[in-house]
């Protein structure tokens, strides 16, 4: 997949063009607000008071796919997601225009002075939205466009497990990934395909349900929005939920109200803290920014699960 340049340099000369083609609006001010592993956000204030979001990304296809994905989560839930303006491509350039949602996300540590009262009403908010798109399922297990598996853990193994330990313990035997860390997969990996084969229901996930893309009301602590998927498909609920985590996911309680409010397997945590590691170590296959602190994170939690593990199996 072709790298493309989303740096802001660029993003910036070549914004107010495609946005004057696509609205017939002129764009009377560009401001960076925040970026991921694959893109770049703008705030953009147009000529008739709209503001509008626009994403610029670093890999081709991902601003239609999110567009899609946007499209069919938003119909699937009451919690508010931005609304698909336009997409734009070129040989160089892929971009995704969105309406502006208010809020802060809340990675935003002043969200962490809220009481407990206010936390918690804000994850059953969250896990109430949530288990919306969880209650949507579907025969088979992949694509939102064309699922083809019929067990979530054949998809698993077939798409994600096998080729991302493939292709990191190559950079691992390169030295361009840890060699203790890849250890730690190798052997999580044998236990995760050990247990007990769950007989789980293909439902509907957001993909990338961290902290970054949970917005709220920074005065009241409500929640206003869900944004940025990056993965959604047909998959077993547990797969949604490691992004819960990341970073001080834990501070507000997330990962544990969905839990009290929707029972997961019996082996749910290590099977969460598993999905986390991987996707976090597959980062750097696919050119994404990856961050040391959530990757280091995501492996102390694995390696806590699997001694808690080996206690019981």
């Amino acid at each position: 997949m072709k790298i493309l340049d989303n740096s802001d340099k660029h993003l910036q000369s070549i914004l107010p063009r495609i946005i004057y083609e696509k609205l017939n609006k002129e764009a009377i001010k560009i401001k960076f607000i925040g970026g991921g592993s694959y893109g770049r956000v703008y705030k953009v204030f147009l000529s008739d008071g709209e503001n509008i979001a626009v994403k610029g990304y670093k890999l081709q296809k991902m601003h239609t796919e999110e567009a899609h994905q946007l499209d069919f989560l938003a119909k699937n839930t009451s919690v508010k997601m931005p609304t698909v303006l336009f997409t734009y491509e070129d040989d160089d350039t892929a971009i995704l225009a969105m309406s502006f949602v208010e809020g802060q996300n809340v990675l935003n540590p002043v969200y962490l002075l809220k009481s407990k009262r206010q936390k918690q009403r804000f994850a059953d908010e969250v896990i109430s939205g949530i288990l919306e798109l969880h209650s949507v399922t579907n025969d088979k297990f992949g694509s939102l466009s064309n699922p083809i598996y019929n067990s979530w853990y054949d998809y698993y193994k077939t798409e994600r497990q096998e080729p991302w330990l493939k292709a990191l313990k190559k950079l691992s035997d390169n030295e361009k990934f840890d060699k203790k860390k890849m250890q730690l997969l190798f052997d999580a990996t044998r236990i995760f395909n050990s247990l007990p084969k769950e007989n789980t229901v293909p439902v509907l996930i957001h993909g990338d349900l961290n902290i970054m893309n949970i917005m709220a009301d920074p005065k009241t602590f409500k929640l206003t929005a869900f944004i940025d998927p990056c993965g959604s498909i047909w998959a077993d609920r547990e797969y949604d939920l490691f992004q819960f985590r990341n970073m001080w996911g834990d501070a507000y309680g997330l990962y544990e109200t969905y839990k009290r409010k929707c029972p997961l397997s019996e082996f749910a945590d290590f099977r969460v803290a598993y999905y986390g590691a991987m996707l976090e170590a597959s980062m750097r296959l696919k050119g994404g920014h990856t961050i040391p602190l959530w990757e280091d994170l995501n492996f102390a939690r694995l390696k806590k699960e699997m001694k808690k593990i080996k206690e019981k199996i």
